[in-house]
């Protein structure tokens, strides 16, 4: 498909033609792209808008809502809760999942949204963007939260927007993962970058190295293999990249290549993970996957884990697929209790750390 100027509209029809469910889908996903017009518009006037600083609340994660975070779920669910196209729809910004009014009716989708990932970084202008994964709803009647806990490979679309310089939504169907830029003097997102790739090798790497102490081992052994470059085992040298936004750092990755990794950690022994499995890991596993790439826990895929709450985290590791595989087999050799491969100089000092994560 050529890039041109194919509108998101028309790359939809297209991707989706001959499906059982072709115009719902599409519709949906428009109405979609229209509530990330709308929160474009008021990321991109900052402070003029006065859309800046945060509320008084906290959310589900007990975190202190933004301004903008509130209303970005807002313009969300605004714009796709009457079109009959959704059953329901649950945000990171919510307890529990939005009941539609009873005026509205029902559809066969469930959408599942981020409205403002990395909002935290909405204050110092770095780029921010909105995750949303669309599953089926099969059942007749308002869903019931079991309803949304659905593996990561039952979604049928996955995508997200980045407000940067230029805003782009990147989207899959299930047919390689393409990218759409916001042309602003017609309003309409057109196909920039279609089926984007992401390579099997890499030698840049994402992490918050501050939580390095809190770290497991295979992640210790991986990151500090890197830092040793040429003179380590593995003979090259590495950067490392932290934007503190999944969206721009997953988005970098995309463009050039790279792995970005959240792993399981120590600080807080409550959560096995930090990101949400079902707003922020699923959707952007589907993305990465379609791309060529790999999305892990480090113990297992991501798209398979079996979600048990609507606010699950999990460990998240996904980008090029060489590097990903890597981590998964030191955490393999790890939990087998192979503790040879700490035992270079490298990891001798981090005899510590290795007995704290083992508790």
């Amino acid at each position: 498909m050529q890039s041109g100027r194919t509108t998101v509209s028309k790359f939809l029809i297209e991707q989706l033609h001959g499906t059982d469910d072709q115009a719902d889908l599409a519709a949906l996903l428009v109405d979609v792209t229209a509530a990330v017009k709308a929160i474009s518009a008021m990321t991109s006037k900052g402070a003029l808008g006065g859309y800046l600083g945060a509320l008084d609340s906290q959310n589900v994660q007990g975190e202190t809502q933004k301004k903008l975070d509130v209303l970005s779920n807002d313009a969300m669910i605004q714009a796709c809760e009457w079109g009959g196209l959704v059953a329901g729809m649950a945000s990171e910004e919510m307890d529990d999942p939005y009941t539609l009014p009873k005026e509205f009716e029902r559809g066969p989708y469930l959408l599942i949204f981020d409205p403002l990932d990395g909002s935290s970084n909405t204050d110092v202008n770095v780029s921010v963007g909105t995750i949303f994964s669309v599953l089926r709803h099969t059942r007749i009647g308002d869903p019931t939260v079991q309803d949304y806990l659905q593996p990561g490979t039952k979604q049928v679309a996955a995508g997200y927007a980045i407000y940067g310089p230029a805003t782009m939504l990147v989207l899959t169907v299930g047919k390689g993962t393409h990218g759409f830029t916001l042309d602003r003097e017609i309003g309409n997102f057109i196909l920039t970058h279609p089926n984007l790739q992401i390579p099997a090798d890499t030698s840049e790497f994402a992490i918050n190295t501050s939580n390095e102490r809190f770290w497991e081992p295979p992640v210790q052994r991986y990151v500090a293999e890197c830092k040793a470059g040429k003179t380590g085992p593995r003979g090259r040298d590495f950067n490392t990249r932290w934007i503190a936004s999944m969206v721009a750092d997953v988005h970098r990755i995309l463009m050039r290549g790279g792995i970005f990794m959240y792993p399981k950690d120590t600080k807080d022994p409550s959560k096995p993970g930090r990101l949400r499995l079902m707003y922020e890991a699923n959707p952007i596993g589907m993305i990465v996957e379609q791309a060529g790439g790999a999305a892990s826990t480090g113990r297992g895929r991501i798209l398979e884990v079996q979600p048990t709450s609507l606010h699950q985290r999990v460990p998240v590791m996904l980008g090029s697929k060489n590097e990903i595989e890597r981590l998964e087999r030191y955490h393999a050799e790890y939990d087998r209790g192979e503790d040879k491969v700490f035992d270079s100089p490298l990891f001798k000092e981090r005899s510590l750390y290795r007995d704290e994560a083992r508790g």
